[in-house]
């Protein structure tokens, strides 16, 4: 039985507009396995986002609780919860969100840094994630001197410098082109069957979700089915 590295319990997100509460979230349960491969999807404002931002622990619910390998996330301080988010979670958005003035190595080096690896150690693992994601020969590129997809692998190896259990991917492919998107969903793909990790896609294209393994539907806040794909795509 493989343990449960995500555990959603009764959440509720409300916002307040005004004198209005808006529930972007309502009554979520559901729990994600260590090792698997989750896509969460919905139309435009099915929540989808505002559950990325609580399982990201960027947020912490109105009601109910999130657990994050068994740690209420909404009960800790929020210097232990931005350090435990650094090791344990990797993002990627459909905006690349990489600096422009640094170099792909420089870019993926910056959470090592933050995490105080000594500058030995972190070289090394930065040199090794480029190469993994195929930009060995392209470290000391700006990102304006590479392209889209190029970008997105930066972002990807950036997100996987610290070695996290889960990596959390944002409409990932959403600026790309359909063939430069295949291969980065591919890449992820890769890290779940190969490297083990936690795969958590949040999109609205079901063509993405059929690469997952456990597909999440959303609609006005709630969770409508939760589908076992045998099938998964290769």
């Amino acid at each position: 039985m493989k343990e449960v590295i995500l555990h959603l319990e009764n959440v509720w997100k409300i916002y307040k507009m005004g004198d209005v509460e808006v529930p972007a979230l309502r009554g979520v349960t559901v729990e994600i396995k260590k090792g698997d491969f989750v896509a969460i999807i919905g139309a435009s404002g099915s929540g989808k986002s505002t559950m990325m931002n609580l399982i990201g622990c960027l947020d912490v619910p109105s009601k109910g609780s999130v657990f994050l390998k068994s740690y209420d996330i909404s009960r800790l301080p929020e210097s232990d919860l931005a350090a435990f988010r650094g090791k344990t979670i990797g993002f990627i958005f459909q905006q690349y969100n990489l600096i422009p003035s640094m170099s792909a190595f420089d870019n993926v080096l910056l959470p090592l840094e933050f995490l105080e690896y000594d500058d030995a150690s972190a070289a090394k693992r930065t040199r090794e994630i480029l190469t993994m994601v195929g930009l060995a020969d392209k470290m000391h590129h700006r990102p304006t001197q590479l392209s889209g997809g190029q970008q997105q692998r930066v972002s990807i190896a950036r997100s996987l410098v610290a070695n996290p259990e889960i990596v959390l991917a944002d409409e990932p492919t959403g600026a790309l082109d359909s063939v430069t998107g295949k291969e980065v969903l591919e890449l992820l793909h890769r890290l779940w069957k190969e490297e083990g990790k936690t795969i958590i896609l949040v999109t609205h294209d079901m063509n993405l979700a059929k690469y997952a393994r456990t597909t999440i539907e959303l609609k006005d806040g709630q969770i409508m089915r939760v589908v076992e794909n045998h099938g998964v795509k290769k």
